[in-house]
């Protein structure tokens, strides 16, 4: 049985429907629904009845041993986190609580139940300020936000158990994560959203707001920044090629998930306008404090070692998102 934590939540959730899809039904998700959606996991389990669902939370260490000691559980898939920059910095405790001491409860309960093997949700948040770009994995790692520090402690922690106590990790370092199911069974559902795909595409449904875009004059082909967008879809099967090759070769490694096409918020949001085929709304505003001008992922390492290559284009992702808008509107219209 493979153990997902957070996996009501967008990545997890998408990360269970890929493994599912593939064949490794056998799933149980652990998630204390903080962030994450009960529907999801009733979504989940209806296209496959296998998988299993536990509400628990992490910081609890009652909660996640007990897991441990009622399933049989072969390897760990984790993305159960906080993940808002903003919120982060505004309340750095929660994040340290949360993220780091959560992860120790857990790798401490693995190991107690000698089960070591481990997929990590990680961040390119760990890089801070990019050095120089394409980032790949020998970047230097110095977060400028608590969120990116609590992954980096994270990673370290791995580090450490690894020689001690021989747990195998892989850490997955992402990029901007766009996207939803190509059915539209689940997608993105943040309350509040900080995502830029979904913040424009909300903006469809809400005639008198205005998207924000964060300074013009960046020294970019069009003034605004540029970032890596890959599908959510792409990485859950690296998810899936990470847990492969960790079975295989038993052995920690890290690896950057990006496709390296940088695209800019212009770009993305004439592209939204494109799918959504509606004139939305928007103003310039100042730059936000610290937003890098280009961030993009160097993605060679996983494409030669994990044989991952991402399939979805940009175009293809933000439709998917929107009609995926589409249906999350409804559903909470009829819920209110």
């Amino acid at each position: 049985m493979i153990l997902i934590t957070g996996a009501a939540g967008y990545i997890g959730s998408h990360c269970a429907l890929c493994f599912s899809e593939y064949g490794l039904d056998d799933i149980l998700i652990f998630d204390n629904l903080s962030t994450g959606h009960i529907e999801t996991v009733y979504e989940l389990q209806k296209i496959n009845p296998k998988i299993k669902f536990i509400q628990g939370d992490l910081k609890n260490k009652e909660d996640i041993s007990s897991v441990f000691k009622k399933f049989q559980i072969d390897s760990v898939i984790h993305f159960a986190a906080l993940s808002q920059v903003k919120e982060s910095v505004v309340n750095p405790s929660l994040y340290y609580s949360n993220n780091v001491l959560g992860t120790v409860n857990l790798l401490n309960s693995m190991i107690e139940n000698n089960i070591l093997k481990i997929v990590f949700s990680s961040t390119a948040a760990t890089y801070g300020e990019p050095k120089y770009t394409p980032i790949d994995e020998n970047h230097p790692q110095i977060p400028i936000n608590p969120y990116g520090s609590t992954k980096l402690m994270i990673e370290k922690i791995m580090d450490d158990y690894d020689k001690a106590y021989n747990l195998k990790s892989i850490r997955l370092r992402y990029f901007n994560v766009i996207g939803a199911d190509e059915k539209i069974r689940i997608g993105e559902w943040h309350n509040p959203e900080t995502h830029l795909v979904p913040n424009i595409l909300k903006s469809v449904f809400n005639k008198t707001s205005e998207f924000k875009i964060f300074g013009n004059d960046y020294d970019t082909k069009d003034g605004t920044c540029i970032r890596d967008y890959v599908d959510v879809l792409d990485l859950a099967d690296a998810h899936r090629l990470a847990l492969d090759y960790l079975n295989k070769f038993n052995k920690t490694d890290v690896f950057n998930l990006g496709t390296q096409e940088g695209q800019s918020v212009r770009e993305i949001f004439n592209i939204s306008q494109e799918v959504t085929r509606q004139e939305i709304n928007f103003k310039i505003v100042e730059k936000r404090e610290g937003d890098p001008k280009i961030l993009l992922a160097n993605s060679s390492k996983a494409k030669e070692i994990l044989n991952w290559k991402p399939k979805r284009t940009t175009f293809d992702s933000i439709k998917n998102a929107f009609e995926w808008e589409k249906v999350l509107f409804d559903k909470l219209k009829a819920s209110n």
